[in-house]
């Protein structure tokens, strides 16, 4: 593990817990400090799924060691692992209820999440990388229109939500283009 990476988790670990300390101080209860805090934690991850997969782009096109997506890719398991605690403790104590299929869905995310980083510069296959990109996101994207069509409760959509399936839009057509052009260098 790089010292860049060491520094990348602890000021990671230390923004998310400063930000649970700060919520639970300026809400009236604990559940809402988890909801609250799983909800930014969850825009942070995103932020760092967002950096990686354009990484990931960057350096796979143009032939490059996976390291920076490496990086980015263990940061975003580290701190995605801390909102899942968030997560969990926010369904908990808020007693939400629990829908088999995005739980199922979910839960194949976060294994993928937790596992890439371990294997990813093993994996020779752009295949598989993108598997994991697009299945990730796809799942944050149905999670921000699951959002904004009001499925979640205290969870209302926001113009964060329209950003988010914007953006992955965006890396999604972009990384389709990029592998695309690689593949055929005629176009």
């Amino acid at each position: 593990m790089t010292n860049r990476l060491k520094q990348l988790l602890f000021i990671g670990v230390f923004i998310e817990l400063l930000l649970f300390a700060i919520l639970l101080l300026s809400s009236d209860t604990l559940p809402d400090a988890f909801r609250l805090t799983a909800r930014y934690t969850g825009r942070i991850s995103f932020g760092l799924y967002v950096v990686m997969f354009y990484h990931f782009i960057n350096e796979k096109f143009s032939g490059q060691a996976l390291e920076k997506t490496y990086t980015w890719g263990m940061l975003f398991c580290v701190l995605h692992l801390i909102h899942f605690g968030f997560l969990s403790a926010s369904v908990y104590s808020n007693e939400l209820p629990i829908i088999p299929h995005k739980l199922i869905g979910g839960a194949v995310a976060y294994l993928a999440i937790v596992s890439y980083p371990f294997y990813m510069k093993r994996i020779k296959r752009l295949g598989i990388h993108l598997a994991y990109f697009y299945y990730v996101g796809i799942v944050m994207g149905v999670t921000f229109l699951a959002r904004i069509r009001g499925e979640f409760e205290g969870a209302p959509e926001s113009p964060f939500h329209y950003f988010g399936i914007a953006t992955l839009a965006v890396l999604f057509i972009y990384s389709f283009k990029v592998f695309l052009n690689k593949n055929n260098p005629e176009k």
